[in-house]
């Protein structure tokens, strides 16, 4: 069994944290200076995904009723001279471009609107090589909402990455997933401690709609 079969097994039987759990600060986005982000919901990572897909289509679902713009990942490789690290890493197990692992799921897939921005990347970060904290700060944006897979490589590393660019972090404990529980819990309580303000679905849409 290859490592990411391995992963992606294992992911499949384990259970999402609530945010309360390690919940240190409260705060609600604002909806007028937010982004959702949603992170790398692929084909490659369906095992992983699929098990937080209704709670990552929920929380669209919310972002998009309050107005907040949207943004979808695709991790990829086009060429060696993009692999960087990961290559060594994952000992060669990437997702290429122009293959179906590297497509979003078609779940996901449905839910791209003609508004809507999907970043390619190649490494963990949203924001390596994307240009996409320039973006934001052109939409005014002040604060990002993480998403999607995987919690402790490409979501944390972005989560990270936005607070210290200055973004105010808010992140999902229901609508991120990985390899196994511990791995999930550890980012958030990380983040919690030191970068993000942790949600759920249902504190999401309290926090959005006073619901």
């Amino acid at each position: 069994m290859s490592l990411r079969s391995q992963i992606q097994q294992e992911m499949a039987t384990s259970k999402c944290s609530s945010y309360e759990k390690y919940e240190i600060r409260k705060r609600n986005p604002n909806p007028k200076s937010s982004v959702l982000l949603v992170i790398d919901m692929q084909n490659y990572f369906s095992s992983i995904a699929k098990p937080i897909l209704d709670n990552t289509l929920a929380t669209v679902q919310l972002c998009r009723r309050a107005s907040i713009p949207v943004f979808f990942t695709r991790h990829c490789h086009k060429s060696p001279a993009d692999y960087g690290m990961l290559g060594e890493w994952w000992n060669g197990d990437l997702v290429y471009d122009g293959t179906a692992d590297a497509e979003l799921l078609p779940e996901i897939r449905g839910l791209v609107a003609a508004a809507d921005v999907v970043i390619e990347k190649n490494t963990y970060s949203a924001f390596g090589n994307t240009r996409l904290q320039e973006r934001l700060v052109g939409m005014g944006v002040e604060e990002v909402i993480v998403c999607g897979v995987m919690t402790n490589l490409c979501c944390e590393t972005t989560a990270r990455d936005a607070f210290v660019r200055g973004f105010r972090v808010f992140f999902s404990t229901d609508a991120t997933a990985t390899s196994d529980l511990e791995l999930h819990e550890a980012t958030l309580k990380n983040l919690a401690y030191g970068f993000a303000y942790l949600f759920d679905c249902k504190r999401l849409e309290a926090g959005l709609f006073g619901a």
